[in-house]
């Protein structure tokens, strides 16, 4: 044997792993099994998807758009389901799906791996026991059933060597009897089967945590080797994705960017929720005659008109009439009165945390779905979550605002300049600065206590109305050509405020500092990995609510390609003729280990 040939490398034996995806949604999944990689020795995966099937056209003309294959619309409920479902009769022309429709939907291919997941409404633990057992939610949940039967019979002749069927982690308690019956119906068509949970976020680190449940079936004459597990990976912090982005409203990030409109009531809640908290916050608040005891809610107005001053901030120069309404003579008291601050609906959560499920529900009175950016525990139901900058994000669903389980964040980047002030006012209890050769730079004032310091009437500086405010109802002087707020009565005290269930975009200063506020739906597509921070993003229709479902509705792709290299790994194994890998990387639990390597085994 020369050199030459003992270093020669063998060609590379590139094979075709198809995947196909039934209730596939915007293609969340299929993309990131496209990203898929796979290599044993010189064999090498390359991963096609061949289809999808959802009864959403929307969603289908999204999965063209991300995966580059075309998507089926097909309603795959059988009649009964239809009317239970809907309350009404199919209309004209309307069918049930059959096993050749679903042939036609894969392109007449047959695919090595079928990706399900089915719609999970009726097992989320956000919907209440008794209305998960009503008709309606019992039709869609017995979806799953159906759906994989309809699978099953379409591929028969040619069945997939891997089944992956993905839920929320209820099913396995909710949907017991339908999962006993999936498993069934798995075996009598030749399959090892084996049941798992998964956290979508430890696979692709991602900036939020979404543990799912996870059925795996391999199909014992085709596939004899173990399924290894994907490797998990640390979570990020929600701000390590958002910091990547334009801020909220930006027309760099596009349409998708913008803030949501809530009502007036919700972005007082919202603020009043402490960071990496919820609801429950509220509840510590002191309410009297229906009113905040301890807190007074006002506008920010020009010229700091109604301006609360931070406690580690300086205040601005002190006037004759030292007043709220004149100016920025309030102050954010940190100290809370006793049992004035003491459930998870209003949550907000920290930046350094992970987040829940993001879900498809309407606004942060429903869970934890606020974020307290700081650039100005958690559970599924996620209400009015506000996350820090530097936390993990929740699971991104289709919420369509704070309420709903699209969460928030407190952003640290303000919406305006922050407050200057360049007449510092010394406190009578504390030391001044250092005494320069300036008299209108620096500490040079002094907020005298005693009373003589007070202009009296009759004063100049007083009665020539400096800082004056107006009434509502009062006449305002004459307007001069230097008309200015010092030198004057040129400010007004303007009652209106917006009416409480009025929709507007509100910065509110929180108790922390941060602006509470919601997720745009940019940034809950880059929490879902569906599209780089850095990136726009474009999907069907023009409605933040629709777009907000889809993407909650989605499979993160980055956890999708994790489970994609391992199963591209084991089908490798199969093709080459190996029933074992040598790796570092555990089994895929168990149960797993024994389905996927016992050969005969049922």
């Amino acid at each position: 044997m020369t050199t030459r040939d003992r270093f020669t490398a063998a060609p590379v034996d590139v094979r075709e792993i198809r995947h196909f995806h039934l209730f596939g949604a915007i293609g969340g999944g299929a993309s990131g099994f496209n990203r898929g990689k796979a290599r044993v020795g010189n064999m090498v995966g390359k991963f096609r998807c061949i289809g999808s099937v959802d009864v959403d056209a929307a969603a289908n003309r999204d999965f063209l758009r991300l995966v580059g294959v075309p998507a089926t619309t097909l309603d795959l409920f059988d009649r009964e389901q239809y009317i239970a479902f809907n309350g009404r009769e199919p209309p004209d022309g309307w069918r049930p799906a059959t096993p050749a429709d679903i042939r036609r939907a894969a392109g007449g291919e047959f695919p090595h791996i079928v990706f399900l997941s089915a719609p999970c409404k009726g097992f989320s633990g956000l919907l209440p026991e008794g209305k998960s057992k009503t008709a309606k939610y019992q039709a869609l949940n017995r979806l799953t059933l159906r759906g994989v039967w309809l699978m099953l019979e379409a591929f028969k002749d040619e069945p997939p060597e891997l089944v992956v069927f993905e839920n929320v982690p209820r099913i396995a308690t909710r949907g017991r009897h339908l999962l006993d019956q999936i498993v069934g119906l798995l075996r009598a068509y030749g399959y090892a089967v084996a049941e798992t949970t998964h956290d979508c976020g430890e696979l692709g680190a991602l900036a939020q945590s979404r543990k799912r449940f996870l059925l795996v079936a391999r199909h014992i004459a085709k596939v004899p080797p173990f399924l290894y597990e994907p490797g998990k990976k640390r979570l990020q912090a929600v701000g390590t994705v958002l910091d990547r982005m334009p801020l909220p409203g930006d027309p760099a990030g596009g349409p998708m960017h913008r803030i949501p409109q809530l009502q007036w009531k919700t972005w007082v809640r919202l603020a009043f929720v402490e960071a990496g908290s919820d609801w429950r916050s509220l509840n510590r608040l002191a309410v009297k005659d229906g009113f905040l005891r301890d807190f007074l809610i006002v506008p920010e107005m020009f010229r700091g008109a109604l301006g609360v001053r931070r406690w580690d901030e300086s205040t601005g120069a002190v006037a004759g009439e030292t007043l709220p309404m004149n100016g920025a003579f309030s102050i954010a008291d940190p100290r809370p009165p006793s049992g004035a601050l003491e459930y998870s609906q209003y949550g907000v959560m920290r930046m350094t945390d992970t987040a829940g499920a993001v879900i498809n529900v309407k606004s942060p009175g429903q869970g934890t779905y606020s974020v307290a950016d700081p650039r100005t525990g958690v559970k599924h139901n996620n209400c009015f979550r506000v996350v820090r900058f530097d936390q993990t994000a929740g699971t991104v669903t289709g919420g369509t605002g704070p309420s709903a389980g699209g969460q928030g964040i407190a952003d640290p980047r303000p919406p305006h300049g922050p407050l200057f002030s360049k007449y510092a006012v010394t406190p009578w209890a504390a030391r001044t600065g250092t005494v320069i050769g300036g008299d209108d730079s620096g500490a040079y004032a002094v907020a005298d206590p005693r009373p003589n310091g007070v202009p009296q009437q009759g004063d100049h500086y007083l009665t020539g109305g400096h800082y004056g405010v107006v009434g509502w109802e009062d006449t305002s002087g004459a307007v001069s050509s230097a008309a200015c707020h010092d030198n004057g009565r040129w400010s007004v005290a303007d009652p209106r405020m917006p009416e409480a269930t009025d929709k507007l975009v509100a910065v509110i200063r929180a108790l922390d500092g941060t602006w509470h506020r919601p997720f745009t739906t940019l940034e809950l597509a880059a929490l879902q990995s569906l599209v780089e921070p850095e990136e726009q993003l474009e999907l069907d229709g023009l409605s933040d609510s629709a777009w907000r479902e889809r993407i909650g509705n989605a499979v993160p792709p980055a956890a999708a390609e994790a489970i994609a290299g391992v199963m591209g790994t084991t089908l490798l194994l199969a093709w080459s003729g190996e029933t074992f890998l040598l790796s570092s990387t555990p089994i895929w639990v168990r149960p797993v280990a024994v389905a996927l390597s016992v050969g005969g085994a049922k």
